[in-house]
């Protein structure tokens, strides 16, 4: 029997009908895959931690439409989501969970949030260190470090305390200085001094950092709650350390108090390939937590938080008096 003759091109043409037919199949079984398994979540979610990551950390209220990667664009579109409006974000990736919760406006003028001789500041030097995510559809709301600065505000403010949260980037202000990831202690220096001399009010300098530890290492059930476990650290090489030290051994005492072995206790730092003082000279009144790790969910790190504001509230008032 003759062999049929096929020539080149339609053998070329058949390559990329088969070629394109496997993408679409692909990119197919991806839209579907992103749209089911946004609906899932973990089985135990807090609302509240919803609450704040919607409220305080979602980059896409915060910024422009213009800094939207296109990976966060697609997502919004396959999931049906209103960037602008933080609810579609709670009914989607967290159904049934927090519909119904009214999402605050921050009251500002010019830009700049409205804050009345606040007393506590709360900054991360290392600001995008992230715990772990809860949900596929994370990528909308970011659970960084950052996150803790607002959880803890509203808990002191709830105290009567007023707080003052730094908005501003490192990486933007380590780039204006020409500073590298090594810099950043340098470049959140520049805004406590920013802030000390637009508030003179502020004494308690909190850096809120994340551990690198595995989740072992980090984390602490007690009373069947999940805790995030915290860690102060002091560097050795301020010459008036005692301070900072002596201050920040009354918090980690009283965490440890209120629920046994939350604190790690204190790292003290010094010597060569460390910072050794982590702006801790600024003040007496200036110290670094770390709380939690890698693979901490927002809900074992919103538990701890709860006590450290409780313990925070007691020390300051004690300080106070």
């Amino acid at each position: 029997m003759k062999k049929k003759f096929v020539s080149k091109n339609r053998k070329s043409k058949k390559r990329k009908y088969k070629v394109f037919f496997f993408f679409l199949v692909v990119f197919s079984s991806f839209l579907f895959t992103v749209k089911t398994l946004s609906k899932f979540n973990l089985p135990y979610q807090n609302s509240d931690v919803v609450k704040f990551l919607i409220e305080n950390n979602n980059p896409f209220v915060v910024n422009s439409k213009s800094n939207y990667s296109y990976f966060h664009k697609l997502m919004t579109k396959l999931i049906n989501l209103d960037i602008s409006k933080p609810l579609s974000i709670l009914d989607s990736n967290y159904r049934g969970l927090t519909k119904g919760v009214e999402v605050k406006e921050v009251k500002t003028v010019n830009n700049e949030v409205i804050n009345n001789n606040p007393t506590i500041y709360l900054y991360n030097s290392h600001d995008t260190e992230e715990y772990k995510p809860t949900s596929f559809a994370e990528y909308s709301v970011m659970p960084t470090v950052k996150l803790n600065n607002y959880v803890l505000k509203e808990e002191l403010e709830n105290k009567g305390f007023n707080v003052l949260v730094e908005e501003t980037t490192i990486s933007s202000i380590r780039s204006s200085l020409g500073l590298n990831y090594a810099g950043s202690y340098d470049a959140s220096r520049v805004l406590m001094e920013q802030a000390k001399e637009k508030f003179p009010s502020l004494i308690y300098f909190i850096d809120l950092h994340r551990d690198s530890l595995s989740h072992d290492k980090t984390t602490l059930t007690y009373n069947d709650k999940s805790y995030a476990k915290v860690m102060f650290l002091v560097g050795l090489e301020n010459p008036n350390y005692q301070g900072n030290l002596d201050f920040s051994t009354k918090i980690s005492d009283l965490i440890n108090t209120k629920i046994p072995g939350l604190s790690k206790g204190i790292y003290e730092k010094e010597g060569a390939g460390v910072n050794g003082v982590y702006n801790q000279d600024f003040s007496n009144r200036t110290i670094l937590i770390e709380i939690g790790g890698p693979e901490n969910t927002i809900d074992e790190v919103y538990e701890t938080l709860l006590v450290l504001s409780e313990v925070l509230s007691e020390v300051i008032n004690s300080d106070q008096n």
